[in-house]
């Protein structure tokens, strides 16, 4: 499954990060960037963050639990109906 394929939200309270949210490498070099455009790696000192906090509820869950396979819709099952044939 391709990178961009992926749900990204928060594992604790299902908040979804968008484009122009931004988080901190501190106390790091404190580059402010959105983590979810390099899977957690600073852009600036190249840190790999394990934990990431959600904005929302200010939780810190380990970054790769923020990625969720989409949910798709299963295509509906359909039953065959069994007709009698005459001959």
């Amino acid at each position: 499954m391709a990178r961009d394929e992926y749900e990204i939200y928060c594992p604790k309270c299902a908040w979804r990060p968008q484009p122009g949210d931004r988080w901190a490498c501190e106390p790091s070099c404190g580059t402010v960037w959105n983590t979810f455009w390099t899977r957690g790696l600073c852009p600036g000192c190249g840190k790999q963050w394990r934990d990431t906090q959600c904005l929302a509820c200010r939780a810190f869950s380990p970054h790769k639990q923020w990625y969720h396979a989409p949910r798709r819709a299963r295509p509906g099952r359909t039953r065959r109906r069994e007709t009698d044939t005459v001959s």
